[in-house]
């Protein structure tokens, strides 16, 4: 009796090591940016194209990893997006992806790598678990929002002008939000 109490326990405490794999649903999730222009409005815009899976234990963010089309940008304006995928931003051709891996999480923050335009740097962002359901279909859902700033530059995307008046009309600092809804595998 004692063998078999010994042997839950473990297998018990072993399940709980287990995280569940999720998929990215992509019909109800978004990648969307906010940068300054002209250091009087804002441009919002957002990626069409991406992917990703992540791992809950618990409700709790175990791993992530996601990758976004960049040809896919999207701001309302095609002279202007066509203008962000040339060799003056994103550089589609050569860059036609970016990344983002989780390295740690704890608490509301989350720290990954986000890779985009060739370049690789640790940033922290703040999560927002949305928790866990089980839906009309009897599949398990879940969600939760990222949301953080990056210096644009930091990644090689440094192209600006200045204006008359002082400024420049594009930004620095972009707003990042991704909005997660995941199936459990």
């Amino acid at each position: 009796m004692k063998i078999h109490l010994i042997a839950a326990s473990l297998l018990v405490g072993v399940s709980s090591l287990v995280a569940t794999p999720h998929t990215v649903d992509v019909s109800h999730s978004s990648v969307g940016f906010k940068v300054k222009h002209m250091m009087v409005s804002t441009v919002s815009g957002n990626f069409g194209g991406f992917s990703g899976v992540y791992d809950l234990d618990k409700g709790v963010l175990k791993s992530l990893s996601g990758t976004v089309k960049v040809t896919t940008i999207n701001t309302g304006i095609t002279k202007r997006d066509d203008h962000l995928r040339s060799a003056d931003f994103f550089d589609v051709a050569k860059y036609p992806d970016m990344s983002f891996v989780l390295i740690s999480h704890k608490g509301s923050k989350v720290t990954g790598n986000l890779t985009m335009h060739g370049v690789t740097k640790s940033v922290v962002l703040a999560m927002d678990m949305g928790g866990v359901i089980e839906d009309n279909n009897g599949n398990k859902r879940s969600g939760f929002v990222l949301e953080g700033k990056i210096n644009r530059k930091d990644f090689g995307l440094a192209w600006s002008k200045l204006m008359e008046a002082g400024g420049t009309i594009v930004g620095d600092e972009i707003r990042i939000t991704v909005e997660i809804e995941g199936i459990e595998d």
